[in-house]
């Protein structure tokens, strides 16, 4: 078996369409390169400013607090609850604690529409992903990092809090609820 060199020029040379194409490629890549910083300034995602550092218990001793303090009892001095999970009615302008856990978003929150809250997010466990739908709002949460989000909530319903980061066996029934009252 004998191996042949190829010819010289072994290739086609490139036609001028080929030719518009790459450039066309280049350009879209270098500009929206470019443009990242600008998009990072001026988007409405970037992770929040105010972040603290603390270890995944302490965060569960604070959600546990404010569901203490906030819990929807039921005529009967029982807390209301949503297949388990308590329900939460803190006033407009405090702070409020999601906790994400395999396989849980904790508490379900009730909020009032057109207030301002601090969202405290966190998870214990493992990496999860916050999701709000049909908002488009996304969020990473990680364990010992207590994110602060400002929201406010601009329409009535029931939104279902999804978790977009696979984290484990029983990830795709984490599902939580933030309900919103006029």
């Amino acid at each position: 078996m004998a191996f042949n060199l190829p010819e010289r020029v072994w290739w086609k040379p490139m036609h001028t369409e080929e030719k518009v194409w790459i450039v066309l490629c280049v350009i879209f890549g270098l500009t929206t390169f470019f443009f990242m910083p600008v998009w990072h300034m001026i988007g409405h995602q970037n992770p929040p400013s105010e972040t603290y550092k603390l270890l995944p218990s302490q965060f569960a001793d604070k959600v546990n607090t404010f569901v203490d303090q906030y819990a929807v009892k039921e005529a009967s001095g029982e807390v209301k609850t949503d297949k388990g999970t308590p329900i939460v009615h803190p006033p407009g302008g405090s702070d409020i604690y999601l906790m994400g856990k395999q396989w849980i978003w904790y508490p379900i929150l009730e909020l009032e529409k057109g207030k301002t809250y601090r969202l405290h997010l966190s998870t214990i466990d493992v990496e999860h992903g916050l999701s709000i739908y049909p908002l488009n709002m996304n969020f990473m949460a990680l364990p010992d990092y207590d994110y602060v989000l400002t929201i406010t909530p601009g329409e009535a319903g029931e939104f279902p809090i999804l978790c977009n980061e696979f984290c484990g066996i029983g990830h795709h029934k984490m599902v939580g609820k933030i309900i919103v009252k006029e």
